[in-house]
């Protein structure tokens, strides 16, 4: 990947296939990076959020941001590294966007072209094509803000690994040493969410990972804390304005 960094195009297309379970280590690129998998879904991590990758998704990273990966699945990862002076219009800020069949197919496409392409030949058509379809991608709420409170970075992370626990702020006062009230507050400050819009959250990104698995609604909506499919299913298309089947199969 540090090959990439410096090619002499706009954008770089790397292809590259990764097991079940396999991690990438915390670090950073120079150049912004679309994060996207043909197949597979990917978990990655940040100092400001987690964030869940599916098919049909694909992760912005701005340049110089450090994060690692876990890959859930076998994952066909297809990246893009792009200069910076070629992505001003794109967000400062990590964001899952949506990628529709066109910019997927570009994506594909690029992986073809040769790393030095023909600026004024397919390459170069291809990759301005790409950088006008992310400028006007949709952006998803698939990211999980992470406090840097220790007391409430305990709290999470036990939510994270147990996202269908019902357990109260009051019950969490007695484990991290805060009150109910400061851990409401810190909530609200740290991540700009109250505690049951970031649990719901929280669920939210583990039933995605779950779903794009292939796992039944059913399975899901136990696992992260719904007593039936159907509130799952309600939760679901509040939140992405869709059902679960209509969502993965758009």
């Amino acid at each position: 990947p540090a090959d990439y960094q410096s090619a002499p195009r706009a954008v770089a297309a790397m292809p590259k296939d990764f097991a079940h379970g396999e991690t990438i280590a915390p670090h950073r690129h120079r150049r912004a990076q679309v994060i996207y998998a043909a197949t597979g879904v990917m978990r990655v991590s940040t100092s400001v959020g987690e964030f869940v990758v599916p098919p049909l998704r694909a992760l912005w990273m701005p340049p110089d941001v450090e994060h690692s990966l876990r890959m859930e699945g076998a994952v066909a990862m297809r990246t893009l590294y792009i200069e910076p002076r070629a992505c001003r219009a794109m967000p400062r800020s990590c964001a899952v966007i949506e990628v529709n069949p066109l910019l997927r197919a570009l994506i594909l496409a690029a992986m073809d072209e040769k790393v030095e392409y023909d600026r004024a030949g397919r390459g170069g058509l291809i990759m301005r094509l790409i950088l006008a379809e992310l400028r006007a991608a949709p952006r998803l709420p698939l990211s999980i803000p992470m406090p840097r409170d220790r007391r409430l970075a305990r709290l999470c992370g036990s939510l994270l690994r147990h996202p269908q626990s019902d357990a109260t702020l009051d019950h969490w006062a007695e484990h991290v040493g805060a009150s109910a009230r400061t851990l409401a507050r810190l909530f609200r400050r740290e991540t700009g969410l109250s505690f049951v819009e970031w649990r719901t959250q929280a669920r939210l990104v583990e039933a995605l990972s779950l779903l794009s698995g292939g796992a039944p609604v059913g399975n899901v909506a136990n696992k992260i804390g719904y007593r039936s499919a159907s509130a799952f299913s309600q939760m679901f298309r509040r939140a992405l304005g869709r059902t679960p089947r209509e969502y993965l199969v758009q």
